[in-house]
This record gives structure tokens, sequence and C-alpha cells, in this order.
């Protein structure tokens, strides 16, 4: 069976179709997502940059149906994380001599085969191809986040490690091979979010000890998976803060969940995305947990995490 991309997350409506009622560019309630294409502005607006991107590639499916999406454009419809809205669509044109670009369009060409996978008329790079090429040029902490997603089932991932690996050395393109392997020594298939991966990347440059993942404790007649435990000073870390937690219900749940895990842990820190790619603030709620510092922190690597260049907006 064919996999099943992400589909759009807004409905799109082609201006072609269009045979009654105003021109869709004069309508205040669409909004142009590309030439001929809209979406419901309320609706679009309301949008995450990562969703508006994945919209802005079915856009681009809708008007250009041979195109062969690569890069964030198939890590999108992948599943795979994205940061902020990347600022262009990418496409592969296996015939090609040399890349180009029209608009926001990049079209790639490579020495390197790259098998395709097709599913409800939309063509992409396959998953794991689209893994290492986004390895290679991401932020190392977001490349590492891209990695523990292909490879992790809790996100859907269906990658090995060795596949990864094998793929990026078989490649001639010898551009981030550092930032590769860095990559691949830790892509880890228990990670169950990019923030939590992230963190992880952080956590290593600041100096902080390797934390064990999803460590589960069984408290109370509950059984509790935490996302980062340090058993030497028996800390507790979270990665997503209260924002996984949709309603009142799920709040209380969770604080009780914590007051549990407090009872029965040398100290407990809770942090945000933003806190993560700050790496202050993580490091302030780490060493308030008691989790030592145990080697200098890597200046270089976290100036990584100030900008991500391929993004519009925030990371």
């Amino acid at each position: 069976m064919p996999p099943s991309f992400r589909p759009s997350p807004v409905p799109l409506i082609v201006a072609s179709e269009t045979d009654l009622g105003p021109l869709p560019r004069h309508d205040p309630g669409l909004t142009r997502i590309r030439h001929r294409v809209y979406a419901p502005t309320a609706r679009w607006e309301s949008l995450p940059p990562w969703d508006r991107y994945l919209g802005r590639v079915h856009a681009l499916a809708m008007v250009r149906p041979d195109s062969v999406f690569c890069l964030e454009s198939a890590g999108a419809l992948h599943g795979l994380p994205v940061f902020g809205e990347p600022r262009e669509l990418h496409v592969f044109d296996a015939q090609g001599q040399t890349s180009h670009r029209f608009g926001d369009v990049v079209v790639h060409t490579s020495r390197d085969h790259r098998p395709i996978t097709t599913a409800v008329g939309v063509s992409a790079t396959r998953r794991c191809e689209t893994a290492v090429d986004l390895v290679r040029a991401l932020p190392p902490a977001f490349g590492l986040a891209v990695a523990d997603a292909a490879v992790s089932p809790r996100q859907g991932g269906t990658c090995a490690i060795d596949d990864l690996v094998a793929i990026a050395d078989a490649q001639c393109n010898r551009r981030g091979r550092a930032t590769m392997r860095w990559a691949w020594r830790r892509a880890d298939p228990r990670a169950e979010s990019a923030g939590e991966s992230v963190s992880r990347a952080v956590i290593e440059w600041l100096g902080f000890p390797d934390p064990e993942l999803q460590r589960t404790f069984h408290l109370d007649g509950f059984e509790d998976r935490v996302d980062f435990f340090w058993p030497g000073s028996r800390a507790i870390g979270e990665s997503d803060g209260y924002a996984k937690y949709s309603g009142r219900a799920d709040l209380i749940a969770e604080k009780r969940r914590e007051d549990r895990l407090r009872r029965h842990c040398g100290g407990f820190a809770r942090w945000d995305w933003a806190d993560a790619v700050r790496a202050a603030p993580l490091r302030q709620a780490l060493l308030a947990a008691g989790v030592p510092l145990v080697r200098p922190p890597q200046a270089a690597m976290l100036a990584t995490l100030r900008a991500n260049p391929r993004s519009l907006g925030p990371r």
C-alpha cells in the first residue's frame, strides 16, 4: 500500500474551477496562496507557520501536479518536523543539469538517485532519503529532531538508523558529513517530539550529563513516564511545558502527576520550546533541579540555535 501524505490543513480553491460569484482575488474571505489558488482567510490566518507551509506545498501540487517535492516540502508531506515556515518550496528534477529557482520555488538536481513516493497524485522523495537531506541541510539540533522522527515509531518513523547512515554514505554530496555523523550517533527511536530532540542537543552542549529517555515510574498506583531522568541526581525533566495539555482536566491531571513525581525524585525541571532554543533558561532550570554540569559548554554549537536561515520566522 502506498503511504499517505499529510493532507492540506485548509481547503484550497483553484480559481479556474469557480464559475459563479466574484473572482477569488476580490473576495475578502479568501487569501491567495499562490497564482490561482486560494484558501479561506480566517482558517489560513489561524494556522501555525508549519501548517501554512504544508498548505503552500499542496497549493503548488495543485497547479504543478508533475512536481516531485524534496527537502522541507517532502518533510512536511511525510510528517517530519518543520521549523517555523520555511522560505522556499523545494522540488526535485531528476533530469535537470543545474539547480534554479522561480519565485519561492527552488528546483534541485543531484547526481544521487532519489527514490520517489507517490500518493493521492502527489509525489515526493522517499521518507528516509528526505530525512537524510534535511539532516544535512538544517542546523544540527533541528537535524537531530528530523533524525529522531525518522526512526521513532512514536512519531510515525519507519526508517532504521543503519539505513539512514547507508543512504548518506552512498551519496556523492559531501556537504554536512560531520553534522550527519553527529546526528546519527544520537538519533534515538524513543524520542517523542521535536522539542525533546532539540532539548537533548542543548543539554549536551550546555555541559550536562546525558539523561535517560522515557523513564517509567510506578508511584502510588500510577505509571508515569517522563521525558528525561538523571539517575545520579534523581532529577526529572519535562520539555513541553503545559502547552501539550489542551483543557482544564488535562492541566489538573498533569499537576497531580507532577506533584506525585516531585515526592519521589530529587529535583524537577520543566521547560518549553523557547527555553530550549534560548539555552540559558534551560540551563537555569536544570541547575535548579540539581543536575550537575560535567563538561565545558560548546559555545559554537549553542550559537547554531540563534536562527534557522531556512525559515521565514520563529524556529
